[in-house]
């Protein structure tokens, strides 16, 4: 089952909870604070693996949650921090994040890997906090929350030569011949509905990766028929070789769907447009008309594409033809870079914090740092409590929040905590 688009959550490992004790040994008077570290929480990986050809694993699993940090103990022990969760994709393979559409990355070379969300650092152990002034601190910090998302993976196919046309031209028949990938041929109207990949080998160790893919219509730009579908791989392709039914059989006109395709390519992307292209004129044994064939060929050459003549059935044309496509990918040069509305992730400076009213009528105060002090303080522990309140007046948090409108009573969310403002 081929899948090229899927939708999954990662959560990071929530780093381990510090350690709150005391040395207590013989002999080992005012032993003092002991307690340890807790470990840092796993990292979630993307790593592009060639042994993979479609997303349909992420079909029947969508949620990878990386495994949190061992917490700290007694005697200065600290937790252990936990491995890496590395997630194989498919070459190829766009990450964005869903709420935004912002691309994380592109894993396009086997073994490229991607840290798309971090482990939490552990908490400190109370021995951390040992100072002149307090000797003996009880409170040690929780951990740090991993980092999450919800993210959309695409699979874009990864060949150095496109079979580019509209349904039932044939594409399918050459792929079947020149390598020996089997996609589906029938003798009635059909299209191929997902890629397939076949290598063609031209002689020794000359070969290349040539990619049968879905029939383009009339309006896929716009999302007609498999729409991005189809246009989504044939951005991967370096070649493409245009297969039109020079035939006539079934009442097509080969300039009319190589004109209205290369249309389609345009509305979709500049770059799609400008790529290579060679036009294979195809079932040339079904042609009847002596003017035919030396009509079409001429109307292409004079538009400046090179014109093979084919027979996908009996193979004629097809060696000329692939020892062409061979040349083109070893001189191959990429295209000018088109702009285009793909927005690149881009990490976000931390800001210290900033103050929203809710439709709840909650003061929302969101900010890394100060969502983080709430996630890794004890609030049950009054020292942990004592230390907090010292940091928020050090940020100056009731006098911001006064500035809000915010009053005695009004409820302050942070992160999944929600406190009673009092003056």
């Amino acid at each position: 089952m081929f899948i090229d688009r899927a939708r999954v959550f990662v959560k990071a490992g929530d780093g381990g909870d510090g350690m709150s004790s005391f040395r207590r040994e013989k002999y080992v008077p005012n032993g003092g604070p002991s307690g340890g570290d807790g470990g840092k929480g796993a990292d979630v990986i993307f790593k592009a693996d060639k042994n993979i050809n479609t997303l349909v694993d992420f079909r029947y699993k969508r949620q990878f949650k990386a495994p949190a940090g061992g917490n700290g103990e007694s005697s200065n022990k600290h937790g252990r921090g936990s491995e890496p969760l590395i997630i194989p994709v498919p070459l190829g393979t766009v990450i964005k994040e869903e709420e935004t559409g912002k691309v994380f990355c592109d894993l396009v070379n086997d073994g490229d890997t991607f840290v798309i969300a971090k482990g939490g650092r552990g908490g400190r152990g109370n021995a951390r906090f040992q100072t002149s002034a307090n000797r003996a601190p009880t409170f040690a910090e929780k951990g740090e929350p991993g980092e999450e998302f919800w993210l959309q993976l695409e699979l874009k196919v990864l060949a150095d030569v496109g079979l580019l046309g509209y349904p039932s031209v044939g594409k399918s028949s050459i792929l079947r011949k020149v390598s020996k990938a089997q996609p589906e041929v029938a003798a009635y109207h059909f299209t191929t509905l997902t890629p397939v990949l076949g290598v063609v080998t031209i002689s020794g160790d000359r070969s290349f990766v040539l990619a049968d893919i879905p029939g383009l219509i009339e309006g896929a730009s716009e999302g007609v028929g498999l729409g991005h579908n189809f246009l989504r791989h044939v951005e991967r392709t370096n070649i493409l070789i245009h297969v039109l039914d020079v035939s006539g059989m079934e009442g097509r006109d080969p300039k009319v769907d190589f004109d209205a395709i290369n249309e389609e390519l345009r509305k979709y992307s500049e770059k799609l447009a400008n790529k290579k292209q060679i036009v294979a004129l195809n079932k040339i044994d079904m042609v009847f008309d002596d003017t035919t064939i030396p009509d079409n060929k001429k109307y292409f050459e004079d538009k400046g594409y090179e014109v093979f003549l084919i027979n996908a059935l009996s193979g004629e044309g097809l060696p000329e033809l692939m020892e062409r496509a061979y040349y083109y990918v070893e001189n191959y040069e990429p295209e000018p870079e088109a702009t285009d509305d793909t927005v690149v992730y881009e990490a976000k400076q931390d800001v210290e914090f900033v103050i929203t009213r809710g439709d709840d009528a909650a003061f929302y105060i969101t900010g890394k740092r100060i969502e983080r002090l709430v996630a890794m303080t004890n609030l049950s522990d009054d020292q942990s409590l004592r230390r907090f309140q010292r940091i928020w007046r050090f940020m100056e948090l009731d006098a911001k929040l006064k500035e809000k409108g915010c009053k005695d009573g009004d409820e302050v969310v942070i992160g999944d905590q929600r406190f009673t403002f009092q003056e």
